[in-house]
């Protein structure tokens, strides 16, 4: 009898049980494959679904990976950092230098699962004041043939008040702070803007600050998002000195426990003039600013960008194609403070070694977020191994050794 005259139940079983002989020589094969790292396992699997989720526009597939986020359905890395990857900074230790930047949890609804994938710390915001919506949508696109995203959010968050209430549930669970075996923890970074429609910016700042600032581990101050109108104007000198010396003013005369104030950071635009980068240097060292973030994203469209169809859209650029520019205003930063202010680099990051590269760079902490998007929380884990690899090729002992070791090759 050949294979079509068989009844169609005896077809049926047949082609189970070879789709179940070949199942379980897959399961076995990747069990093997894992079995020394079955948390790798988990956070590959999770990333797998990445595809799937990308079918969805960009906003709401970044709106599903912040549900399940919030609601723990994303893996949790135990594993011990290596312990070249410590960072201590601003009298803060790091766990590592490989953070999430701003944007991501914009209302501090999912840090539990989002410092339980491995970061050494979140950054939430851009938080307001007031609560608002943001620009019209859709105003989020993806380049995924460059690995980029183009976005003008501005700024849609529910406001200072309703993120007070979650990031003091987060230091009551004690979420945050020293790593253990069975807790995963990090620390906390708060992004701060302004109201669309507020006339001033110093004022809304310093709201930030004194509502927000107690349950930070940093404050940024964010004067460089393309999408809120007027914003950029803050990094010019006269301004950027004005505003400084009254968020500061307003954090200095608040109470602090025995670790002090919040460092203050500024957050630029990788897009500066080179007199603009000298300006905000200055300011800095002038007016005792902890320390910058650079950078934001850029309105520039560079290389491939200009020709893809969707570069024409309106909005801040990042991911890959930001990469070189936002390490050369990292370098520039680096440079022109004479490294006496740390940065956190940000912009393109999507491996260990450019992680690396930003801190050779000067960088002493390092961010993503668009990488997260597309590669998903497999990046984390994998950033950190990589790291950690370059750091022992090079003969360097710790990240710290490592801090702007480009600019003591240039000199030497």
């Amino acid at each position: 009898m050949s294979w079509s005259q068989l009844p169609v139940r005896s077809q049926l079983r047949t082609y189970a049980k070879r789709f179940l002989i070949a199942g379980a020589a897959t399961s076995a094969g990747i069990v093997a494959a894992y079995r020394n790292d079955l948390t790798q396992l988990q956070f590959d699997t999770f990333s797998a679904f990445g595809p799937f989720l990308r079918l969805l526009d960009a906003e709401s597939s970044h709106n599903v990976a912040i549900w399940t986020a919030k609601h723990g359905i994303v893996p949790r890395d135990r594993r011990p950092d290596s312990q070249s990857l410590g960072v201590t900074v601003w009298g803060r230790d790091f766990p590592n230098p490989i953070g999430l930047a701003a944007g991501f949890d914009k209302d501090a609804v999912a840090i539990k699962g989002l410092l339980g994938l491995g970061f050494g710390f979140v950054e939430v915001g851009t938080i307001t004041p007031l609560p608002q919506p943001g620009n019209p949508k859709p105003r989020s696109f993806r380049l995924p043939e460059l690995g980029g995203v183009i976005n003008r959010y501005g700024f849609n968050n529910e406001g200072v008040d309703a993120a007070a209430q979650r990031l003091d549930s987060v230091r009551q669970q004690g979420i945050v702070g020293p790593s253990t075996p069975k807790v995963p923890r990090g620390l906390i970074g708060v992004n701060l803007g302004k109201n669309k429609t507020s006339e001033d910016a110093g004022a809304d700042y310093s709201i930030g600050v004194s509502k927000l600032g107690q349950f930070a581990d940093y404050l940024v101050i964010n004067i460089s998002s393309p999408n809120t109108p007027g914003l950029r104007a803050l990094q010019g000198r006269k301004e950027l000195e004005k505003l400084v010396k009254r968020v500061k003013n307003t954090r200095d005369q608040m109470q602090w426990g025995p670790r002090g104030p919040p460092p203050l950071l500024i957050k630029i635009a990788p897009d500066l003039t080179d007199a603009d980068k000298s300006d905000v240097a200055t300011v800095c060292l002038r007016l005792g600013v902890d320390g910058l973030v650079a950078s934001n994203t850029t309105i520039s469209r560079p290389g491939a960008v200009a020709d893809h169809p969707t570069g024409s859209e309106v909005g801040g650029l990042s991911g890959k194609p930001l990469y070189d520019l936002s390490t050369a205003t990292l370098s520039d930063m680096y440079r022109l403070t004479k490294g006496k202010i740390p940065i956190i680099g940000c912009g393109g990051v999507s491996s260990g070694e450019d992680a690396y590269r930003k801190i050779r760079a000067g960088a002493t902490l390092v961010q993503l977020y668009t990488a997260l998007a597309y590669e998903g929380p497999s990046i984390v884990p994998k950033m950190k191994q990589q790291l950690a690899a370059c750091l022992q090729e090079d003969g360097f002992s710790s990240v710290q050794e490592a801090i702007g070791a480009d600019h003591l090759v240039k000199q030497s």
